[in-house]
């Protein structure tokens, strides 16, 4: 037998050791980029910024169950809540897009006790309802089992993920917060990404919360 042939099954089992996944082949969606948002896939360990969900439209990169973006398009275009020092690019922030996005506000967010303080001028998905989902293309480093942290107000309702469209976890949000804008910081379940490599995250969530972000721990 030849060195060549004593080598190739260790080169072959290197190749597939080597392997990651990928967005699945019929997926049409690309990760979020702006002038302000240059970093690409979200990485995994890491935080996932809800907003940045991907560019695609609706029943590609999200649904949402009515066309008008009810903060950026909306709220925020009404007197007092494009707040002063607050750009553009933050108050009308995917402004013609369905999925509903807002920003913590200094009249809403920081005028009362929170059980966490989120950060000023924090984008976050609201007005959610039953059966809405958004896409988000990840960057897993490596693959394994994450506990789910979430930055959220409002009711205690369980959200679902799935990696590639299979389930991957769930997320039970630990307490109802008493209002849509007082926060909590709290761990809420766990996720596995089977595989390393960029992939496909969709987060179901269902009425009853704003979203800020999530971070994924190992």
């Amino acid at each position: 037998m030849t060195l060549t042939k004593l080598l190739r099954p260790c080169a072959i089992t290197l190749l597939l050791s080597g392997l990651q996944a990928a967005t699945p082949p019929d997926y049409k969606g690309k990760p979020f980029g702006d002038s302000q948002h240059k970093s690409g896939p979200a990485v995994i360990p890491g935080r996932l910024q809800c907003a940045l969900y991907d560019l695609g439209g609706e029943a590609v990169a999200y649904h949402d169950t009515e066309t008008i973006n009810k903060g950026s398009g909306e709220l925020n275009r009404t007197n007092g809540h494009c707040e002063a020092g607050v750009p553009e690019s933050i108050c009308y922030f995917r402004d013609k897009e369905g999925a509903d996005i807002s920003y913590t506000k200094a009249q809403a967010d920081f005028n009362h006790p929170n059980f966490f303080v989120p950060p000023k001028m924090q984008l976050y998905l609201g007005w959610t309802n039953d059966g809405e989902w958004v896409n988000y293309t990840v960057d897993v480093k490596k693959a394994g089992t994450y506990q789910i942290v979430a930055l959220y107000g409002k009711l205690p309702t369980t959200l679902k993920f799935e990696v590639n469209h299979k389930p991957a976890g769930e997320c039970k949000l630990p307490l109802d917060t008493g209002d849509y804008h007082i926060w909590n910081k709290a761990a809420c379940g766990q996720i596995t990404f089977p595989d390393a490599g960029v992939q496909l995250l969709t987060l179901h969530y269902n009425q009853g919360n704003n979203l800020a972000y999530f971070d994924f721990e190992q």
